[in-house]
């Protein structure tokens, strides 16, 4: 791509922002850029065959790119001027994303450190393909160990059987029971953690096979986890300790302080919380949550958590941690803000919104001499146009009636259902604060798909 000359084609209003994008594109990407500004004011106007007459182009460009909006077949441009025609973004502001431009330094989030365990919930219940199953969803999503939750009170006669199943695929494996038969078989194997340990069980586990996890007797004393840990150093026992993290209402920010309790107390050894206590037990959506939960751990040296995916609002959190745990841990490496950096978990809203303005909505509606529908949602207000009129307004059942109604000729089936989508779509984005481009699918941060009318790649014209 190196000293190309690319021709880049816009309407009046978007001359000055165009040139900005253009010229720090071309020094980073490395080509010479050229802008071509047309009598019409919006880029959204233009058509292939008004361009045929109208564009003058020097033999030395190599390409020219026009606005996404463009209308009209470009193999005519090609054949007129002899050089390669494409569309560019609907919005100017994406060229650096269509050139594949980095705006600023890769940012490396590869690192982290703090381990996840996902539990599997009453795994004794579960049918050994359901437990496999979950196991490579967890593992998919981030999770480094697979925790089998028992149930209180009974012990499982196929632990072990379903323990070697996990560890058969790759899979690392911990066991969540004070049942000292079934914990015993876990760690024959396979299970390398055992989550729990206290003076219930520590005579017998401290002579385990495996790393435990040290929890106090009652959750409000680190006192009482004290004699537990002494016991486990004199057996020469692996652990990590767990203070206990209490849900919201039963003593959470108490909670929180013994953490930093435990780790001016215990600075050698390793820390486990338990999140889900957070997350499952408070109706919130969780990703939000999850990063907090993360850059605690990070800032208190909290090397691995517990989670789980039970309750629906928190049916993503495993995926939701490994990437606050990434980004959490470059914020604190390069002692820089966590903004900015990646947007994956930015779901619900969008980071940034851009907004045509109302002149340039005004003087779009007034040039439109084409049947084919654009749609905007924008300053509160859904926005639709083509040359029948413009309609704009907040209920998107009233617009999409005011359209059919003033439509020139009744809409086909499949226009009826794009306008419905679209429109639909855009009220959306309205509600939610996200940004709408037509024929794209909203963006939903880490929990976006291809699926829809982005993917499709059908437009208003195709019907």
């Amino acid at each position: 791509m190196n000293g190309e000359r690319i021709l880049f084609v816009t309407g009046r209003f978007a001359e000055q922002p165009l040139r900005e994008v253009v010229n720090r594109l071309a020094s980073e990407v490395g080509f010479a850029a050229y802008v071509a500004v047309t009598k019409i004011s919006v880029a959204a106007l233009l058509h292939a065959d008004w361009l045929a007459g109208q564009l003058q182009i020097d033999e030395s460009v190599d390409r020219v790119i026009l606005p996404g909006w463009c209308q009209g077949d470009l193999k005519r441009l090609e054949a007129q001027f002899r050089i390669p025609f494409e569309l560019g973004p609907k919005d100017l502001f994406d060229l650096a994303a269509h050139f594949g431009a980095r705006q600023k330094e890769p940012v490396d989030l590869s690192q982290y450190t703090i381990e996840i365990l996902a539990e599997i919930n009453h795994a004794p219940r579960m049918a050994d393909d359901e437990i496999l199953s979950l196991a490579e969803h967890y593992r998919s999503s981030g999770a480094d160990l697979i925790d089998l939750g028992c149930i209180p009170g009974e012990s499982w006669s196929r632990v072990a059987d379903v323990t070697k199943l996990l560890v058969d695929h790759g899979l690392r494996v911990s066991i969540d029971s004070f049942e000292r038969a079934e914990v015993e078989a876990a760690v024959t194997a396979g299970a390398e953690l055992v989550l729990s340990c206290n003076q219930s069980n520590v005579d017998w586990a401290s002579q385990l096979d495996a790393e435990v996890v040290a929890i106090p007797e009652a959750p409000f004393s680190l006192d009482s986890l004290e004699q537990t840990v002494q016991q486990l150093i004199r057996s020469g026992s692996r652990f990590r300790i767990d203070p206990i993290l209490e849900p919201i209402g039963f003593g959470f920010a108490a909670s929180l302080g013994r953490y930093f309790e435990a780790r001016k107390r215990w600075p050698e050894f390793e820390i486990l919380m338990g999140i889900g206590n957070l997350t499952e037990l408070t109706e919130v959506d969780s990703a939000g949550m999850n990063f907090l939960l993360a850059g605690l751990c990070e800032e208190l040296g909290i090397r691995s958590v517990l989670t789980t995916e039970v309750i629906n609002w928190a049916r993503s959190s495993v995926r939701e941690f490994d990437l606050a745990r990434r980004l959490t841990r470059h914020s604190i490496k390069k002692q820089a803000l966590p903004k900015h950096v990646d947007s994956k978990l930015v779901t619900l809203r969008d980071s940034k919104l851009r907004v045509s303005g109302e002149e340039v909505l005004n003087s779009l509606a007034g040039q439109i001499t084409d049947p084919n529908y654009r749609i905007f949602a924008e300053r509160g207000e859904l926005h639709v146009m083509n040359r029948d009129g413009y309609w704009r307004g907040t209920d998107p059942f009233e617009l999409f009636r005011r359209v059919r109604f003033n439509a020139e000729k009744p809409l086909s089936e499949g226009h009826t259902f794009y306008l419905g989508y679209e429109i639909c779509k855009a009220a959306t984005a309205l509600q939610l604060g996200k940004q709408y481009v037509q024929d794209q699918e909203l963006t939903w941060g880490f929990l976006s798909t291809d699926a829809g009318s982005g993917s499709s790649g059908r437009h208003a014209t195709e019907y």
